[in-house]
């Protein structure tokens, strides 16, 4: 190694600029904000280094997979924070990020395996011990794009105990999922510094097919074999083909065009989507797993800026990368070391799974992708303009994950109504499955977080039977749609009952929504119920602590209209990622034995001021919204108040009409 190896030099905490309220009206952020954050973060994170910088060993509770992989974890997730720093500063690196991440390298790879404090864990199976393949990519990128002031610099020796340890990855098993991007992306760093060769090109090969499985149209892949759809569409599997692509380009000096691969015309269809899923506040829509990567749910808008594949304006996708990172920043995410904590605001255990070790948010570092546009780039020139939660009510279905988002400007808040989404691969069967908080509840928003498992469930419905809950494991999504500022999304499922027989004969449940503004109807119904079932729905949960600083309180109301005998409030002690306790509303019913029973309500999620109505006046108010309700067993119909738009459900053929277009 030539003049890379030596003492790292003391560093100074980088000092953030004023906010630029002239070019970025909304966060104040600026290019410049950007890089101060990322040389803080780093900073901090360097302070745990072990003696050559081959382990960042964050302070925390270890994860699954152990110390040393742990401190691998925090070199790689930061060195791809930093390598997107200085390679889209064109090499500047004023605090000597390069120099001391090879001298880590170096130590890391020199004897994969050894137990010792610098040595890096080998790769091996996912099921055996995999994580250190999950880092493999981050650091294959992270040297990709920092080559010529890193990769270029070493020995021929260094750079072949590198290459070597990188390798196994080609040759272990990834977990069946995006996992199969890492050796992927490692392999297009070895191929990009001439060491390509079988392996390289057979892992490459496999991940391009397997995306083609897993595309299921309109910008959305599944996370492998199943109905898992969550933010690893955008900071996995779109962000590494197309990211491959933008390299190989800049490699080659071709000149990039806007979506001239497959992967850059479904990242522009993504993100017509993925733009609506972050509130006026700038947080994303909290569902699905890895939550505590946070600000890495935009990465998808960065990158897309960059290479033209995005339906956004350079002003709109800056305020949404800057908006998403300086939620967290200013909800508290970086505890007393600086370093981003294991949780959501601050810490949060429920927020965290079983891999989750004190790195693991720094796979936020993805965000950072938005460095690559050079600071001439639109991406930071252009006057930040409104994100759609900004702007007006939005209605958007999206078919291929059967969801529906709902977004009221008046209050900011995007909810995400869940009508195909269940986290189950596809050779898992329904019976003895555990519905997962994360993915199976009827509802998300960018305001509220499911309620942990030991707790009252949120937004779910429930067949009760002899003491036992029917819960929903598989959704099979029936449709969704918008019409004029209606929208609606429908499914089914039979309920499982878990530790009882796996299901009852005939039992199904249909469901549907249809919103407007701010209010949902939930039509619930339940057909083949056994003797004596009964059924409890419940609503948004909100924190018991009161409001908030600016006067207002976030009012979770789920209103009775047809079925429901009884309604309640009930305390989930372990509250959420947002409160620290929450409350939610319930319903129950009883069911019709071998029948049909239609059940009926209406609920709402928002953000009012403290002195408004009480919660009982706010129900009435509410259930004045809707008009001409009519409930049978084989139709519900109503008219918005105050709206032309009449909504018909026809029970016996699935159908939902609003003002007479047939959506279903």
């Amino acid at each position: 190694m030539t003049g890379m190896v030596g003492g790292m030099a003391r560093t100074s905490v980088p000092q953030r600029p004023t906010p630029d309220e002239q070019l970025s009206p909304f966060t104040g952020y600026t290019r410049q904000h950007w890089e101060a954050l990322a040389d803080q973060l780093l900073t901090s994170a360097w302070r745990w280094q072990s003696p050559q910088g081959a382990r960042l060993d964050l302070p925390g509770t270890p994860s699954g997979s152990g110390v040393r992989s742990d401190g691998l974890e925090g070199f790689a997730r930061t060195f791809l924070m930093a390598a997107f720093r200085v390679a889209g500063a064109d090499g500047a690196d004023p605090f000597g990020w390069m120099q001391k991440y090879a001298e880590g390298l170096v130590a890391g790879t020199a004897q994969p395996g050894a137990e010792d404090p610098e040595s890096w864990p080998k790769i091996e199976d996912y099921d055996v011990f995999g994580q250190p393949m999950v880092e493999s990519a981050s650091i294959a990128l992270g040297l990709r794009m920092t080559r010529p002031w890193l990769w270029d610099k070493l020995s021929a020796d260094q750079q072949d105990r590198a290459a070597s340890w990188l390798k196994q990855a080609l040759v272990s098993v990834p977990a069946p999922n995006n996992w199969y991007l890492f050796p992927y992306t490692v392999a297009g760093f070895l191929e990009s510094v001439g060491r390509a060769d079988e392996d390289t090109a057979r892992v490459r090969r496999r991940a391009l097919r397997l995306l083609e499985n897993w595309y299921s149209g309109d910008g959305w892949y599944t996370d492998g074999d199943g109905g898992s759809y969550d933010y690893y569409n955008g900071w996995a599997l779109h962000l590494y083909p197309l990211l491959d692509h933008l390299l190989a380009q800049r490699e080659s000096g071709t000149a990039l065009t806007s979506q001239q691969s497959p992967y850059g015309r479904r990242m522009h269809r993504h993100l017509q989507d993925l733009g609506h899923f972050f509130g006026s506040t700038g947080a994303p829509v909290y569902f699905g797993r890895s939550m505590t990567y946070r600000f890495a749910a935009a990465a998808a808008v960065g990158l897309g800026a960059i290479t033209g594949d995005t339906p956004l304006t350079p002003g709109t996708s800056r305020r949404i990368l800057s908006g998403a990172v300086n939620y967290f920043i200013d909800a508290g995410a970086l505890d007393q070391h600086g370093l981003l904590s294991l949780g959501w605001h601050g810490p949060h255990q429920a927020t965290l799974q079983g891999y989750s070790g004190p790195a693991s948010p720094y796979w936020a570092a993805k965000a950072f992708v938005a460095l690559l546009a050079p600071a001439d780039h639109p991406l930071w020139t252009a006057v930040e303009e409104p994100s759609p939660a900004d702007t007006a009510d939005h209605v958007v279905p999206i078919s291929a994950p059967g969801f529906l988002l709902q977004s009221t400007a008046q209050d900011g808040i995007v909810r995400l109504h869940n009508h195909g989404n269940d986290h189950l691969r596809a050779i898992n069967a329904e019976a003895g499955s555990k519905p997962d908080p994360l993915y199976s509840r009827w509802a998300y928003s960018t305001h509220t977080g499911p309620t942990s498992a030991a707790n009252q469930a949120d937004n779910t419905f429930t067949v009760v039977w002899r003491g036992a809950k029917g819960e929903r494991t598989r959704v099979h999504p029936l449709g969704v749609g918008a019409v004029g500022g209606s929208g609606w999304a429908a499914s089914w499922h039979r309920p499982s009952f878990p530790g009882r027989a796996a299901s009852y004969p005939g039992l199904r449940v249909t469901s549907i929504v249809v919103v407007r503004g701010t209010q949902e109807v939930r039509i619930h119904v339940v057909e083949g119920a056994p003797a004596g079932a009964s059924a409890q729905a419940s609503g948004w949960a909100c924190g018991a602590e009161g409001g908030t600083e600016d006067g207002t309180h976030l009012r979770s109301t789920l209103v009775p209209l047809a079925g429901w005998t009884h309604s309640a409030q009930k305390v989930a002690p372990a509250g959420t990622a947002f409160h620290q306790v929450a409350e939610v509303p319930v319903l129950n019913a009883e069911l019709n034995a071998d029948g049909r029973t239609v059940l009926v309500s209406l609920a709402e999620l928002t953000r009012a001021p403290a002195e408004e109505s009480s919660q009982q006046e706010h129900a009435q108010e509410i259930r004045d919204s809707i008009d001409a309700l009519r409930v049978t067993e084989s139709e519900v119909s109503f008219t918005w108040a105050g709206q032309a738009q009449h909504v018909r459900v026809d029970i016996e053929t699935k159908t939902v009409a609003i003002s007479g277009q047939e959506n279903l």
